[in-house]
């Protein structure tokens, strides 16, 4: 007598129970398989002059690998990998047939693997990531345990490396932002300064250009990381940098690559001025350094800092003195075209991504290594960079780079000379 045996899996306590999900899951499973069906017939159609003696096809389709499960974003999904067999070969002389939508040895989709690292990075731990993501993936989700993500992060040296070691001997950047920050990392006495360089190129792109750790930001720090981007080829100096009042950054930079510009960060400089006097001026002082910096002309920006020192300098000497000792420097981006004003007048690219770091600290209570904190910052600038916004006015760079004389934003054009004849 035959006895059928009905298996029923019981719903666990702490199950989630999502029709929603479900649907998409089951979806996913079946539009997949019908994308590599079509890839493997695909493939055959390429292969259908290839015969056997007795002419049938030498590639025929050999049914499924076996079943696996694959994570994805709406958690995991069952695949199994078409099979194709080459009957007329054995070996090494054997066509093989490697699917590009499904890899023979995928275990996470490459969103997936690309996600990870991003939570990391904004503060989940290791620890935390089976518990974070169970609710998306699933309880008892595969190949997201501790040490995978661990594993995946090792891969950020590897990525380092390549990217410190590439030639710059094709590269040019119009303009270059440059800043060092502190971290604390392991709540060590002496915290690491990350200095960072971003050039704009004759396209008008953003890119990192220059990063490295120093035990403060000195003018040798600065040195050694100038001195390796000339040593890759970066030969042409930039027109302009931006940056703090770090004498560091700026004596390095008249070494290695004299000539360029200088501009203070209006940014930085708003701070040291507004630090420097009671926090109930603070507000007021703050609108009239911003009449300074946003004058429509060089000339009337000199005249926004007379009134300001004549306002103030009396009663906040200090404030007045932060602010006209470096009054060359900081009105230097008048000399550039106006649509470059607004990129120019500081070096907030740099600052909106430490933003993020500093938060990724605090997260963790400062339990970075010096190595991690190094490899965190980098990925950071890099996947920051990805939506640097383009500079304006992209069309004056060519002009820039030529040597045209440009006085309060506009272009000056020479007059020809007429003489006596």
């Amino acid at each position: 007598m035959n006895e059928t045996t009905n298996v029923l899996r019981l719903r666990q306590p702490d199950a989630i129970d999502d029709p929603l999900t479900d649907i998409l899951r089951a979806g996913a499973r079946q539009l997949l398989a019908q994308a590599t069906g079509n890839e493997a017939e695909a493939f055959l159609a390429q292969m259908r002059d290839l015969k056997l003696p007795d002419g049938r096809d030498r590639l025929v389709r050999h049914g499924h690998g076996p079943e696996r499960m694959l994570q994805a974003g709406i958690g995991p999904v069952e695949v199994s990998r078409v099979k194709i067999r080459d009957r007329g070969a054995t070996g090494e002389d054997r066509i093989r047939f490697s699917s590009t939508i499904l890899p023979k040895w995928a275990r996470r989709s490459k969103s997936l693997d690309a996600l990870l690292p991003i939570l990391y990075l904004r503060g989940l731990s290791t620890g935390d990531f089976q518990e974070a993501l169970a609710a998306l993936l699933g309880k008892d989700a595969p190949n997201l345990s501790p040490s995978v993500i661990t594993r995946l992060t090792g891969e950020w040296q590897a990525e380092y490396d390549r990217w410190q070691a590439r030639d710059l001997s094709a590269r040019r950047y119009v303009y270059v932002w440059a800043d060092g920050v502190y971290l604390q990392a392991r709540m060590e006495d002496q915290a690491e300064c990350m200095l960072v360089l971003i050039g704009a190129t004759p396209e008008g792109k953003k890119e990192l250009v220059g990063f490295q750790t120093g035990v403060r930001e000195s003018t040798q720090s600065w040195r050694e990381l100038l001195v390796e981007i000339k040593r890759r080829g970066l030969s042409i100096p930039p027109r302009i940098a931006v940056g703090d009042g770090a004498l560091g950054f700026w004596k390095a930079l008249d070494e290695l690559f004299p000539g360029t510009h200088h501009q203070r960060c209006w940014l930085h400089k708003t701070i040291n001025v507004l630090n420097k006097v009671p926090k109930s001026v603070q507000p007021g002082m703050k609108a009239d350094l911003r009449e300074i910096y946003l004058a429509p002309s060089r000339a009337s920006a000199e005249v926004a800092i007379a009134v300001f020192v004549e306002k103030y300098a009396a009663r906040y000497p200090k404030a007045a003195e932060c602010l006209t000792k470096d009054q060359r420097a900081l009105l230097a981006f008048y000399d550039f075209p106006a649509e470059h004003w607004l990129h120019l007048r500081t070096s907030n690219p740099i600052e909106s991504v430490f933003a993020t770091v500093r938060h990724r600290t605090v997260r963790t209570k400062g339990a970075l290594s010096s190595k991690t904190a190094r490899l965190m910052v980098f990925k950071l600038v890099m996947a920051a960079a990805k939506g640097w916004r383009r500079l304006m006015g992209e069309n004056q760079l060519p002009k820039v780079i030529a040597g045209v004389r440009f006085q309060d934003g506009t272009e000056v054009i020479p007059m020809p000379t007429n003489s006596a004849a």
